[in-house]
Parts: structure tokens; C-alpha cells; sequence
């Protein structure tokens, strides 16, 4: 079991996202921006962050690059989860740090596979 911070501003996403991470088996996190998703994995060091992209104060692209570049978070794999679905978003996104990128909406399966698949790749943290 992980802990994941889940990082959106629409209550009802963030809800949603919820229902499936937990019915996977994870422990939750929650923030409603990117400044606030920042300092939640500064300070609950999460396993994996699901960022969203459009939202208030500090948007998904601008929070996992800060998360990328921090000391204390870069180990934390992000995973882009939004609606931003155009070529130039996604590799925007993986620019910034991202370990993968989701459009919504998704499935269960689609969210199961893509955390399967950045969990095996995660390197451990460094010292």
C-alpha cells in the first residue's frame, strides 16, 4: 500500500480519483491547488503524487517542476492527471518532471496500469 497525495481543485475530480485510489488498496493525501499539493509533499513526503494541471495559485506543470527540482521531494514520482490532452501538453509536462500523464476522464484500469507502471520503474531515494 502507497501513499498518495492527490492534487485537484474540482471537488467532485478529486472525489472521484479518491474512490479509485483507495479501492486499489492506497493510503490518501489530498490538496485543493499546486501550492498547497507542494507543500503537502514537503511535508507528508508522499510515495507518488497525482497532479492535476489547470488549477488556481500554482498550476500542475509549475507544482512538478518544484516538486522535481526540490531536494527533499524529487524522488516523488508525479503522475499528470488532467484534461489537457493535446501532444504539446504531454511532453510539456514530462519536461517538467513528470513520470507519466493521464487524460481524463480514465477508467480504474487505465489509473491501476499507469501507477503499476511507475511504481516498478521508481528508482529508490538517494541519501
Amino acid at each position: 500500500m502507497a501513499r498518495i497525495l492527490i492534487v485537484d481543485d474540482s471537488p467532485s475530480q478529486l472525489l472521484g480519483i479518491q474512490r479509485i485510489v483507495e479501492k486499489l488498496g492506497h493510503e490518501i493525501l489530498t490538496a485543493t491547488d499546486g501550492a498547497a499539493g507542494v507543500e503537502a509533499a514537503r511535508a507528508q513526503l508522499p510515495d507518488l503524487v497525482l497532479m492535476d494541471v489547470v488549477m488556481p495559485n500554482l498550476n500542475g506543470f509549475q507544482a512538478t517542476r518544484t516538486l522535481a527540482r526540490d531536494a527533499t521531494t524529487k524522488h516523488i514520482p508525479v503522475i499528470l492527471v488532467t484534461t489537457k490532452d493535446q501532444d504539446t501538453d504531454r511532453m510539456w509536462g514530462m519536461r517538467q518532471g513528470a513520470k507519466a500523464y493521464i487524460t481524463k476522464p480514465f477508467s480504474e484500469d487505465e489509473l491501476s496500469e499507469v501507477l503499476e507502471r511507475v511504481f516498478s520503474n521508481q528508482e529508490p531515494p538517494t541519501a
